[in-house]
């Protein structure tokens, strides 16, 4: 007996397999995303003078064309970097704002990823079919002050009409000339957003943004959000629940929405924040994987049988995350007890240079704060909330306490430290308690939002946690290790 198939049986072997190669190069990009990771592009605040040298190389080498584009204000060169024949033109470019440089770094493993011998079947279909222009760190003045804004103070972002910035009107010539089929919009985003009604952070975020106020869906928008729908896709496996979309509304003077307007499929794709990921090279590998798969669905158009519906279930960024949050503290206020919620944030203050920083971390907010969430949560019912002492003793010099017991000077309640001799470029303390000098007078302890949150927590008069400048040290975990389990934190220091 002859069995017979109809059509749509061969077309759904077809979509099968091309989804099946889709998922096992996803899978191969992020287990071997080390061999492909740009070594010297380590940490966050890079500068253009640290990516001069790849981009020479890159200019050395037969495989890649690259061309001086534009200039900076300050005159740093703007280049584009492309690979591949096909008719099919992709244009990503990252770092329009300074302080945004997670995709930066992501570029340069993408491309050495691309100049690699590895992966020739899927590297032949991308390379055949696209063909790929990257422009890395477009705002290089602003990432060497690691700012938002321009030199001139504007944000590029909002310059698609007026074109006053070198910068931006770089961009624009560069869409118009590639006549790019799609646009990789690349940017970080704060690391408080979280996905919507979730306690999990917006690691990763995107947006097809809309061209008109009426926010209609022609095929080149709907092309942007069915690959969106498809990197959604890949996140999910490796941050599952911590992908977010941006609201759409139209912002006439947003490049994202203008490329849009002009006919190229523009994704926004924005870095947010990742559990213990202060340098972001986890969500670094997130866009290397992400970026990589999705370029390789456009080579072959398998996006284009995603459904609509699929980006419309990702859920809405929301900005409701603290770095720490304490629930059900008690806080006695002119003899009375009152039950309270306290939102901190750990803030990062650049060093001179601004190739590093350290934290003066605030209180953004007190009160009932059931509907937000925590990176660290603790539930401090039972527990009541003291303001920190100062040690008796003065010490000479931060080096004095290289052996002091700062475990034992917790648990009775001591927070400050005075030093007669603080260096004045030391700018934070190095230890688990605030540093002050022999002078410096401790101001009385109102918990209020916008102070300092140093204090601890008892229970039953015993002292089980302390929060030095935002940091939650549990006493019976740190023990005598206390300054191991506060490395890469630090206290204040108070002149």
């Amino acid at each position: 007996m002859q069995i017979k198939f109809s059509p749509f049986f061969f077309l759904f072997l077809i979509m099968f397999s091309v989804y099946s190669q889709e998922k096992e190069i996803t899978s191969k990009l992020y287990e071997t995303y080390e061999a492909y990771k740009e070594p010297s592009l380590d940490k966050r605040r890079i500068k253009y003078h640290e990516i001069q040298p790849l981009i020479t190389e890159y200019r050395k080498n037969p495989k890649f064309t690259v061309k001086t584009v534009g200039t900076s204000i300050e005159g740093r060169d703007l280049n584009l970097i492309s690979i591949g024949k096909g008719e099919i033109s992709v244009f990503l470019w990252s770092q329009m704002h300074g302080n945004e440089p997670t995709a930066t770094l992501a570029i340069f493993d993408i491309l050495n990823f691309l100049d690699s011998d590895d992966f020739k079947a899927e590297k032949k279909e991308i390379l055949d079919n696209t063909t790929l222009h990257f422009l890395p760190m477009l705002n290089p003045d602003g990432a060497e002050v690691y700012q938002r804004r321009n030199r001139l103070g504007i944000d590029i972002n909002r310059d698609a009409l007026r074109l006053q910035s070198p910068e931006g009107s770089t961009l624009k010539r560069m869409r118009d000339s590639l006549e790019a089929d799609f646009g990789f919009n690349l940017h970080d985003q704060s690391t408080y957003y979280n996905a919507e009604r979730t306690e999990k952070p917006a690691t990763i975020s995107y947006l097809a943004p809309a061209y008109n106020y009426e926010k209609e869906v022609n095929e080149v928008r709907s092309n942007a959000m069915k690959v969106i729908a498809f990197m959604n896709d890949i996140i999910q496996k490796y941050a599952p629940g911590q992908v977010g979309k941006y609201n759409d509304d139209f912002e006439p003077r947003a490049f994202g929405d203008n490329i849009q307007k002009w006919g190229t499929s523009a994704i926004l794709i924005e870095s947010g924040g990742y559990p213990n990921d202060i340098e972001k090279q986890e969500i670094r590998k997130l866009n290397y994987v992400s970026i990589l798969s999705a370029i390789y669905t456009i080579a072959n158009g398998s996006y284009t049988d995603i459904s609509l519906e699929d980006y419309d279930k990702i859920p809405e960024n929301d900005r409701k995350l603290f770095d720490l949050k304490i629930e059900n503290a008690t806080y006695n206020l002119l003899d009375t007890d009152y039950i309270l919620d306290i939102g901190i944030n750990q803030l990062e203050v650049d060093k001179q240079g601004n190739t590093d920083f350290w934290y003066s971390s605030r209180i953004l907010d007190l009160g009932d704060l059931s509907t937000y969430y925590g990176y660290e949560t603790l539930n401090a019912n039972g527990y009541t909330l003291k303001d920190g002492k100062v040690y008796p003793e003065v010490f000479g010099s931060l080096q004095n306490l290289e052996a002091f017991d700062f475990s034992t000077a917790l648990k009775q309640g001591y927070t400050y430290i005075r030093v007669k001799e603080i260096a004045p470029e030391q700018l934070e303390s190095p230890y688990p308690v605030n540093i002050i000098s022999e002078k410096y007078e401790v101001p009385q302890f109102n918990l209020e939002v916008g102070i300092n949150p140093t204090f601890i927590l008892e229970r039953d008069t015993k002292t089980v946690y302390a929060v030095i400048n935002g940091f939650l040290i549990e006493m019976d975990k740190a023990g005598k290790s206390i300054n191991s389990y506060f490395q890469g934190k630090n206290g204040m220091i108070y002149r």
